[in-house]
């Protein structure tokens, strides 16, 4: 028997929500989505009228459905932004490069301009060259780091105000075990906040519409949308750490569905004991980007690739920094422990 839709109780449910329970058709779907992502804007202040926002595209589902919500949302509700599209090449034959022609499509359906930072431009090297250095274990370590100040510059490029990116509820789910796994404290406390605006964390102010979307949910959008997006996964990411808190996610949340929220919950009501030493942000004496060191992780582990020592960012390595910045050559124990191994 055809079950109706538990919200309009006049058409056929075609879906049921994995983050409510709820049974409804297309167009309750829609609304309820949208609605739910109109108020996490709203509740969080994450806009203010006549600014410029650019939105990280990938052309995957997430920044797919971003860009469209936020181009409907911004018109419905007289949000007042500009919005334009923030794209980054890494530089993955086969699959950014393919990409991006998804992201060329979503700039002509949404009539947004376009922008497309390359690392190769920024950086000299391309995430191919870094995995033919570096193998295939800490490769995604070099390409979060770099990505995020590529989006920085391309943003102070644009002269944009604020960026928003496509980080679902599953995101930040699976960031907060993480953190918790690794014992990282510093990022525990910051990795549930909706925007880094208040928190100094960015030279640009981030924020995240789709905080509290599930994955699932963004999916089903996407395709009662027809939107069009790109589903490969990348080709470096299936060794990737992120992977494992995924999957233990995926296994909470297979018996439990609100396992996503109730982490996330508890990485917001988190507090931190006092007298624990945390990390104090300044900024990196090379580049002048945002660090708790004097250099930054970009700058170090650009260094590292250099100089032929791709290890030289992966882990503790503080003490070398003096060195680094002083163009001193390291001795040949400290090389020895920081050059590549056999993959």
């Amino acid at each position: 028997m055809p079950v109706q839709c538990s919200n309009c109780v006049q058409r056929r449910a075609v879906l049921k929500r994995p983050k409510t329970g709820h049974s409804l058709c297309k167009d309750c779907f829609f609304w309820a989505f949208e609605e739910e992502i109109h108020q996490t804007i709203v509740s969080a202040g994450l806009f203010n009228r006549g600014e410029t926002v650019a939105i990280g595209a990938s052309g995957g589902k997430d920044s797919t459905v971003l860009a469209h919500v936020m181009k409907v949302l911004n018109e419905r509700y007289d949000y007042g932004l500009s919005l334009l599209l923030l794209s980054v090449d890494e530089g993955i034959t086969g699959y950014r490069d393919d990409s991006l022609e998804t992201v060329k499509r979503n700039q002509q359906q949404y009539e947004l301009p376009l922008k497309i930072v390359a690392y190769e431009e920024l950086y000299g090297w391309t995430m191919d060259a870094i995995v033919k250095q570096v193998g295939l274990k800490n490769n995604c370590t070099f390409c979060g780091v770099f990505r995020r100040q590529a989006l920085d510059r391309g943003a102070m490029m644009l002269k944009v105000d604020k960026i928003c990116t496509g980080h679902n509820a599953d995101d930040v789910a699976e960031t907060v075990l993480m953190n918790v796994l690794r014992g990282d404290i510093a990022r525990l406390c910051r990795c549930t906040s909706i925007s880094t605006a208040s928190d100094g964390e960015g030279a640009i102010p981030r924020c995240k519409p789709l905080k509290y979307a599930y994955e699932k949910e963004i999916v089903l959008y996407a395709y009662f949308k027809k939107l069009d997006y790109f589903s490969t996964e990348c080709v470096y990411s299936p060794n990737a750490y992120r992977g494992h808190a995924r999957a233990f996610l995926k296994d909470l949340e297979s018996i439990r569905p609100s396992s996503i929220i109730d982490v996330i919950h508890s990485g917001e009501t988190l507090s931190i004991k006092e007298g624990v030493k945390m990390p104090v942000q300044g900024t990196c004496s090379r580049c002048g980007y945002i660090s708790s060191q004097a250099l930054c992780k970009s700058c170090v582990l650009l260094e590292g690739l250099n100089r032929g020592l791709p290890k030289l960012g992966i882990g503790k390595h503080h003490r070398l920094h003096s060195k680094i910045l002083a163009q001193e050559p390291l001795t040949e124990q400290e090389e020895k422990k920081l050059k590549p191994v056999d993959f």
